[in-house]
């Protein structure tokens, strides 16, 4: 099952790329399909199977919608998810996540006696790598291009004097957890510790408002924790968020709406976005 998954991901994935790079006059499904050993059909079933959307569909709703439409209007983003009625999957996502903190202690010796199991497991992204501790998840990623090994030690360095033992059965329900909507419940949330310095913290605890299926900018962020002239710092920080998905960093866009940077890769911040315009349309 999770072959196929990996497989229908890489499809879609391979799709989102096509429909990224293609102008609409050079648009070829059918030709395209076959590429992937699919017909017409089939690609349409697939994508609609994974997000609700044809890939016509999926291509205006990203680049249009959760980009270029919602930066032509001057009102804050909650201002705008409030007018347009999206407030309950902005606050089924609130609800989803708990925030702990880990004692200052453990952080200040870098880990030292705090054990973390890590996993890789199936999600609709590819293959995702999760970091466990006691006090909550502490790292999400995903393996793709990168390979385990450097997929693993992008995270771990961050811990060198903490123990780490890889247990794929006991991170695959917690994957389940983040990844199947179905299941975000309040009173089970995903508890995520954050881990890093003052200001890095503010800016995560900011993308967590960014409500689910829209996007703000670097500079929105900015003037929302009162530093409008930190945009850049605000885009180092968001680069050195440790939970991925979760702490939603691909909800972030540069000014003009261009899907600019992300440490997983454009394409799969792409297929994130389109997918969490999929389940909007589902909750709503």
């Amino acid at each position: 099952m999770n072959g196929q998954k990996n497989n229908d991901y890489e499809k879609v994935r391979a799709a989102i790329s096509y429909l990224s790079t293609t102008t609409p006059n050079e648009l070829d499904l059918g030709k395209f399909s076959h590429s992937l050993g699919l017909s017409e059909r089939q690609l349409v079933e697939l994508f609609q199977r994974w997000c609700s959307l044809t890939p016509k569909s999926f291509a205006q709703a990203v680049a249009l919608d959760h980009a270029k439409t919602l930066l032509k209007n001057s009102a804050s983003v909650l201002d705008t998810a409030y007018e347009v009625g999206l407030s309950s999957p902005s606050r089924l996502h609130d609800l989803f996540v708990s925030q702990h903190a880990m004692p200052p202690g453990v952080w200040a010796n870098r880990g030292a006696g705090l054990e973390m199991k890590w996993g890789i497991v199936s999600s609709p992204f590819g293959d995702a790598i999760i970091f466990l501790s006691k006090y909550g998840v502490t790292g999400l990623g995903f393996v793709g291009d990168f390979g385990e090994k450097q997929a693993f030690e992008d995270f771990a360095n961050r811990w060198p004097e903490a123990g780490f033992l890889r247990d794929d059965a006991i991170i695959n329900p917690v994957c389940q957890q983040i990844f199947r909507p179905e299941l975000w419940k309040a009173d089970q949330p995903v508890r995520i510790v954050f881990i890093g310095t003052d200001f890095e913290i503010k800016v995560w605890q900011t993308l967590l408002k960014i409500p689910f299926g829209e996007v703000s900018t670097y500079g929105k962020l900015a003037n929302s924790i009162e530093k409008p002239k930190a945009a850049r710092a605000v885009g180092a920080a968001i680069g050195r968020n440790p939970i991925s998905f979760v702490v939603p960093c691909h909800r972030v866009v540069g000014a003009t709406g261009n899907l600019t940077g992300y440490h997983w890769g454009i394409t799969r911040k792409r297929a994130i976005l389109g997918w969490e315009s999929g389940q909007k349309h589902k909750i709503c």
